[in-house]
């Protein structure tokens, strides 16, 4: 990464290993697998964060497992408001209270969800931007919530398991493109950002995590129903060995369906979905539609 620190909040101080392990041990909580809670407790990967999330002053941060509020603090810093959004009732409760502690000037600013990020439909105010260390179990399935969910969004930066970074970035014909490619790619231009080491964590994940960077879309990809494509994306991607016009033999009705639809898409029915980008996915779903299709209850 090339992106420089700012300033103003490289200045302040952030929380490190000893405050992190003091506030754990206060509340009597260890970090745990099935929540994918792991904390960050090296203040300049904080800072690195908040300097490639590239956000405005009057902003307002959306961030998903603040956990103990490392980030949290940065995010306060550097925005106008922050939005946290914690399922760990006693990380939630503690959250304005280490802020209270830590920038008292900035308490009022900041509002806690006691929620699932994935069922959250409503928040208590606009967000402008995504940056959170995504809970590692759930990182793709709460991307994509929240950016359906929550149009106001523009842009942001999460930090997920470095081979789903690797993921949500790959162009089309690489290795690692698939489902997550295609479907965060409907709604933004996403992009690597960099990558971050495992002993800036506690407690240390196996494998490295990875910065994603995204900025939405300012038109959409098509105007076809979001579902319509996803449901494409899926039938492509769950046989991806096969052929176009066999994969998405089931959602079409038939294989010989699926090749007129194809074709009427443009695009030869013996590719693989590997080879698409989602402006092709839309044209597939367009055709679909205008065929009789509906999502029906496979989608998002």
């Amino acid at each position: 990464m090339t992106e420089s620190t700012p300033p103003g909040p490289a200045a302040r101080p952030l929380l490190g290993p000893a405050e992190i392990r003091a506030l754990a041990e206060q509340l009597g909580i260890r970090p745990t697998k099935t929540l994918g809670q792991n904390f960050v407790i090296d203040p300049n990967t904080i800072r690195r964060i908040i300097a490639a999330a590239r956000l405005g002053e009057h902003e307002t941060v959306l961030e998903v497992g603040p956990g103990l509020g490392s980030l949290t603090l940065g995010l306060l810093d550097a925005a106008e408001q922050v939005v946290a959004v914690e399922i760990d009732p006693p990380l939630a409760a503690q959250l304005p209270l280490t802020v209270e502690r830590f920038r008292p000037e900035r308490a009022d600013r900041l509002h806690v969800l006691e929620q699932d990020a994935l069922r959250v439909l409503e928040l208590p105010a606009e967000p402008t931007a995504l940056v959170a260390n995504l809970p590692y179990n759930v990182a793709v399935p709460v991307l994509l919530h929240l950016l359906a969910r929550f149009p106001s969004i523009r842009h942001g930066l999460v930090m997920v398991q470095e081979e789903v970074a690797d993921r949500l970035a790959a162009p089309p014909g690489s290795k690692v493109y698939g489902v997550p490619s295609v479907k965060a790619a409907w709604y933004a231009e996403v992009t690597k950002a960099g990558t971050i080491g495992k002993n800036v964590f506690w407690p240390a994940p196996q494998i490295a995590s990875g910065l994603v960077r995204f900025v939405r879309r300012e038109q959409p990809v098509a105007e076809v129903d979001r579902e319509l494509v996803f449901a494409a994306v899926d039938a492509a991607f769950a046989q991806r060995r096969k052929t176009l016009r066999a994969a998405l033999a089931g959602w079409a009705g038939s294989a010989s369906a699926a090749g007129e639809l194809l074709e009427a898409a443009g695009i030869d029915p013996g590719q693989r979905g590997e080879k698409l980008d989602v402006t092709a996915f839309a044209r597939i779903a367009q055709a679909g539609a205008a065929a009789g299709l509906t999502a029906g209850a496979r989608g998002a």
